[in-house]
């Protein structure tokens, strides 16, 4: 058995959890947040037998897209009365970070 980690953007985890869930997989979602945009993510937690873990990771693929999007960089600190006007910066968002780790033991009550 394994435990797929996956690392989704918020807007890509309600169709992906309905994803796994057409094919019988179950998962536990997370709410997280990221480090560089500090963006609201979701982290799902998907125990699975060793010979579907290539399924679950091609429903993950198929379901969260990359995309481009405008951010505001977070200000420098500033001494008092300076002024600064951050520019958008287009950035790729989306996608997924997957983590697929050996499970020693699994048991549910």
């Amino acid at each position: 058995m394994k435990l797929v980690i996956a690392i989704v953007q918020s807007e890509d985890a309600g169709d992906l959890i309905d994803g796994l869930t057409r094919r019988d997989f179950r998962s536990t979602r997370v709410k997280t947040a990221g480090g560089f945009l500090r963006e609201v993510n979701a982290t799902l937690l998907i125990g699975v037998e060793d010979e579907r873990v290539d399924e679950v990771l091609t429903i993950i693929r198929e379901t969260c897209t990359t995309r481009r999007q405008y951010v505001n960089p977070l200000p420098p600190v500033m001494e008092p009365g300076e002024l600064y006007m951050p520019y958008p910066l287009e950035v790729e968002v989306g996608g997924a970070i997957c983590f697929v780790l050996p499970v020693e033991r699994f048991e549910r009550y």
